[in-house]
C-alpha cells in the first residue's frame, strides 16, 4: 500500500492537515458563537475556543501550521488531563479519545510544517521569484 499512496503523501498530508484544521475550528465555533449543536462559554474554555477556531483555521489554511499545531496539541493534553481524566484512565472509557488524537495529529504537524497546498508554500514560492 505504501508503494501506491506514497507517490501522494505530500498532498495526503495536506488533505489530513485541512481536515483536521477545519473540525478543529468547528470546535472552536462551538465554544465561541454556539453553534454546530454547542454552548457559547466563558472563562477558560472561552480561551480554548479562541485556539481553536483561530488555530484550526490557521492549520488549515497551512498559514504558521507548525507553530500554531503546537499550541493547540498543547491545549488538547490540556484538555485531557483537566477534563477526561479525571473520569478514568481509558480514553475511550473517559470520552477523551477526540482529545488524545487531535494532540498526536497536531503534534504531527507541527512536526512537519505546513507542507503543500498552504499559504506558507505560496510565500515561499512567491520569494524565489
Amino acid at each position: 500500500m505504501e508503494k501506491w499512496l506514497g507517490k501522494y503523501s505530500n498532498f495526503l498530508y495536506a488533505l489530513m492537515r485541512i481536515i483536521a484544521g477545519f473540525l478543529f475550528a468547528c470546535h472552536g465555533a462551538q465554544k465561541l458563537f454556539g453553534v454546530l449543536g454547542g454552548q457559547t462559554q466563558t472563562g477558560l474554555l472561552l480561551a480554548a475556543g479562541v485556539i481553536e477556531f483561530a488555530g484550526g483555521i490557521l492549520i488549515a489554511v497551512g498559514f504558521f501550521a507548525g507553530c500554531v499545531a503546537f499550541i493547540a496539541a498543547g491545549e488538547m493534553a490540556v484538555a485531557y488531563f483537566k477534563q477526561h481524566s479525571p473520569g478514568g484512565f481509558w480514553p475511550i472509557m473517559n470520552r477523551g479519545e477526540l482529545a488524545v488524537l487531535f494532540c498526536f495529529v497536531f503534534l504531527y504537524i507541527a512536526s512537519v510544517g505546513s507542507g503543500v497546498l498552504s499559504i506558507d508554500a505560496l510565500i515561499r514560492r512567491a520569494k524565489r521569484r
